[in-house]
């Protein structure tokens, strides 16, 4: 029993050390925000050397969608005032992407495994949404702006 036990809470911590940083303390900051989560500029790092992107311009458009809460979601909507009939969009976590683009973005990279409440998965999805971006509307990598546009 002592060997389940261990087990069982082996696999919970190591479950938990997967879990969503909270926001940054300065969130208008690139280098306090790269400085406070060292494993989210490595993220941003790979996704600027897998989709060539620039390491501020995800970072950018996800404290616009999300202000980094992993699980931001758009708020409910009420009728009455008070009878919940659902939020506006099914946009979620750091990016807000919306279940069909993230659906898109699984199926052209293969990263079945992938959450949107999950940094690194968001930030690959940022850097494939821009590169994407970039292909089909021309807009530059580097323009945050026009990008978040």
């Amino acid at each position: 029993m002592t060997r389940i036990s261990a087990l069982v809470t082996a696999m919970l911590l190591l479950s938990l050390g997967g879990c969503a940083t909270s926001p940054p303390k300065d969130p208008e900051n690139l280098c306090a925000i790269y400085q406070e989560n060292r494993d989210w500029y490595e993220a941003a790092v790979d996704t600027r050397e897998k989709w060539g992107v620039p390491v501020h311009v995800p970072l950018a458009m996800m404290y616009q969608e999300s202000s980094f809460k992993h699980n931001a979601a758009p708020p409910m909507e009420y009728f009455l005032g008070f009878i919940p009939i659902g939020r506006a969009s099914d946009a979620y976590g750091y990016a807000q992407a919306k279940t069909m683009t993230w659906d898109d973005y699984v199926r052209e990279t293969g990263n079945s495994w992938s959450s949107r409440s999950n940094f690194d998965d968001a930030m690959d999805f940022m850097g494939w949404f821009i590169y994407k971006t970039q292909k089909i509307n021309g807009v530059s990598k580097w323009d945050a702006r026009n990008q978040y546009l």
